[in-house]
């Protein structure tokens, strides 16, 4: 993907200086996420918040690492929005041992293991057998209701038709009131699935590549 400019936003792959900035918007837009909820295990909720910052921050560091898909949405020098993609084979039972580590240090075995959990069950309901799937979206909570979801879920197709080796892309979409933005920019309903306790529906975009 490179540079594409959305008036007034600005989207581009994220440095390792947008990191922090990254991992505080997600931190943000994750903190009452019933996924995180239920797999991360804790004493109250000041516990919670240092497990779910930990738990963002080593995801973040390892996608990065693994040069994975980051991209963020710029206003200006302010980040606004944020995704993170990843590509099939690095996804589930694949994720490598030293990340697997990191994560047990940060936030547990259960954490750990819902996260790779929901990451197979994804892979195993997907149409194709070459689909990414996107780990985190969030919006700004400034910028809420101001059509920023969109413009980033734009990015995200865009992306995604740019891959000659990508079939489409997956997303867990847990929050109903998410299921309206995901229909509208194309992504397709899959199938209800359910990680651990946590519900939620299987959405899809298929790639334009691959029509």
């Amino acid at each position: 993907m490179s540079s594409e400019s959305l008036l007034p936003y600005r989207a581009v792959y994220l440095t390792a200086e947008d990191l922090r900035s990254a991992a505080s918007l997600l931190y943000n837009a994750y903190l009452n996420d019933p996924l995180f909820k239920s797999s991360l295990t804790f004493v109250d909720e000041s516990h919670y918040q240092q497990k779910l910052r930990a738990s963002i921050r080593e995801e973040l560091n390892q996608l990065w690492l693994e040069e994975q898909t980051l991209i963020g949405l710029f206003e200006g020098s302010r980040l606004v929005g944020v995704v993170s993609i990843v590509m099939p084979q690095l996804i589930g039972d694949a994720r490598f041992w030293h990340w697997r580590l990191k994560m047990l240090l940060a936030a547990g075995w259960k954490s750990t293991q819902a996260l790779i959990a929901k990451e197979q069950s994804i892979l195993e309901h997907l149409p194709e057998k070459h689909c990414a799937i996107v780990q985190f979206v969030a919006v700004a909570p400034t910028e809420q209701h101001k059509g920023v979801g969109g413009r980033l879920l734009t990015v995200v197709k865009s992306w995604c038709d740019e891959q000659p080796n990508i079939d489409g892309i997956g997303v867990f979409v847990s929050d109903n009131n998410h299921v309206t933005l995901f229909q509208q920019q194309g992504f397709g309903f899959i199938s209800e699935i359910t990680i651990g306790d946590v519900a939620g529906g299987l959405y899809h975009y298929v790639s334009n590549s691959f029509n």
